[in-house]
């Protein structure tokens, strides 16, 4: 191992106070540094991607100092996802739960944020139903002399809640997709829906009946 000391980077650029650059606004904040020095990302933009804090202001901007301007409207509309999954709205389960402090205007309770991480990793925390708590599947081969195999429901429902969020995932994208008709995207949404039809045999390892999956009526 080296023992000489890694480079020190260099200092974020500052500008004077009358200076109409992004470096003078509280919504962009450094991120690395590149071949254009120090680069980051827009706090109410971030499809711009990272740039310089030497990029000229825009109409959302906010002095470093003072209080953040409230998200406009069209931000609020251009940033929102259509879900065609169910919307589940969490309510806190302590009121008296501590509340992490993230900086700048966000602030969350710790299982809040843990919630969030579960949800981008795919890992979102469905209950199975108790009485599965512990149970084992058995996988007896037609023959008796040929050995079976076990396995945890835990494990199967697993499973299961992934193929669920993965089939939520595909309804989200073909809702969204800018080169499908309106009857292609009904298409395959019926080709979905006969998947959920054909998965609701699985809908009893499900603690909450809010998580199962719906298919078309007579399918279920």
């Amino acid at each position: 191992m080296s023992d000489e000391a890694s480079p020190e980077l260099p200092a974020v650029p500052s500008f004077p106070a009358e200076a109409k650059v992004c470096g003078n606004c509280k919504l962009w904040q450094p991120h690395s540094i590149d071949a254009r020095g120090w680069v980051g990302p827009c706090r109410l933009q971030p499809s711009r991607g990272l740039f310089p804090p030497s990029a000229p202001i825009c109409d959302y901007f906010t002095r470093r100092g003072t209080a953040a301007a409230p998200l406009p409207q069209n931000v609020v509309q251009n940033r929102a996802v259509r879900s065609v999954a169910p919307l589940v709205v969490k309510k806190r389960k302590d009121p008296s739960e501590p509340v992490e402090d993230l900086g700048g205007e966000l602030s969350m309770t710790r299982e809040e944020l843990m919630d969030l991480f579960r949800e981008a990793s795919g890992e979102m925390e469905v209950p199975l139903a108790g009485k599965w708590e512990g149970g084992v599947i058995q996988l007896l081969p037609g023959k008796a002399e040929l050995q079976g195999k076990e396995l945890p429901i835990n494990a199967l429902f697993h499973k299961v809640v992934m193929i669920r969020d993965r089939l939520r995932t595909l309804e989200q994208k073909i809702n969204g997709h800018p080169k499908l008709s309106d009857a292609e995207k009904v298409e395959m949404q019926q080709y979905i829906t006969r998947i959920y039809g054909s998965l609701t045999s699985f809908n009893a390892l499900f603690r909450d009946k809010s998580d199962q999956f719906v298919g078309a009526k007579g399918e279920e």
